[in-house]
């Protein structure tokens, strides 16, 4: 009996690989159309594969977005970055730019002044409440400044030194509205003029120069600079140059307005100076008086 179903059971699988090479070669070869159960296996089979296949395309597409939005936020965080450095170092070149600037007008400067001594500071504070008139620098007796000394930029007068410490000066703009701001001028044209540089007007941001003669030709664009003559500051400093004149109250002279050559509201770089005293050799003075002796 056990040999009986064994041999059953051989036959069968035996008719069972038969049918399946059978189906498989019936299969494999060209056919216009396919057999209904081959056709409902396909459709099944894709039905059920496009049920699959949409969700899993989408959840795709859904979590590359994420990864591409991101990407996309990184890149414009990092691009965002490369603008504010560059934001920055444009900001610094201009600034580095300007200073070289300054710098170089102050070392053209400091080559013509043949008649003082240049003491190079920078502005370190302005008064707030006292805009117009008042900002320290950052030199004080401890590098040679001394009250009255007068404040210059590379292009023209900035006002005096008010009061110092050992280490920083306080400067009095020219544009300060103080009774004792006055500083001895002289208007060059074809007849040098001599007259006081006395008020600011704030609303045209102008000097006032006056005590011009009343016949005097002043016209537009002529140079203002210091005369010399007051004892505080040195001649021919450059203060401005003239916009225009109108009559005094009296009509007795005339007033001038005047351009500062110097930017009153951008001070960075500034110079004290100082008078040089002329040097004398003593020895070959001396040696003159005795030759003179000799020769009485």
């Amino acid at each position: 009996m056990p040999q009986f179903f064994f041999n059953k059971r051989l036959i069968m699988l035996l008719v069972s690989i038969i049918v399946l090479v059978a189906l498989i070669g019936f299969s494999l070869r060209d056919r216009e159309e396919l057999s209904w159960p081959e056709q409902f296996i396909k459709d099944s089979t894709s039905w059920v594969q496009t049920l699959v296949s949409r969700p899993a395309n989408y959840i795709a597409g859904y979590i590359e977005s994420l990864q591409d939005l991101q990407n996309t936020y990184q890149e414009n965080k990092e691009l965002k970055k490369r603008v504010d450095d560059m934001a920055r170092l444009e900001a610094k070149v201009y600034s580095l730019e300007k200073e070289n600037e300054e710098l170089q007008e102050i070392l053209d400067k400091e080559e013509s002044l043949s008649d003082y001594e240049p003491i190079q500071a920078i502005r370190i504070a302005r008064s707030p409440e006292r805009w117009n008139e008042l900002i320290i620098i950052n030199k004080g007796k401890s590098h040679g400044v001394e009250k009255n000394m007068a404040v210059i930029t590379a292009r023209g007068l900035i006002g005096k030194v008010k009061s110092t410490t050992p280490f920083s000066s306080t400067v009095q703009l020219v544009s300060a509205l103080d009774p004792t701001n006055r500083i001895s001028a002289l208007l060059q044209a074809e007849t040098e003029l001599h007259g006081t540089i006395d008020g600011y007007d704030k609303e045209k941001e102008l000097l006032l120069l006056k005590g011009l003669p009343y016949d005097a030709k002043v016209e537009k664009g002529q140079n203002v600079v210091t005369s010399g003559m007051g004892g505080v500051f040195p001649k021919n400093l450059p203060i401005g140059k003239v916009v225009k004149v109108v009559p005094d109250e009296f009509g007795l002279n005339q007033t001038a307005y005047i351009k500062p050559e110097a930017d009153l509201y951008d001070l960075e770089h500034v110079m004290v100076v100082k008078k040089s005293m002329p040097s004398i050799n003593f020895e070959d003075s001396a040696e003159d008086g005795e030759g003179e002796e000799e020769g009485n």
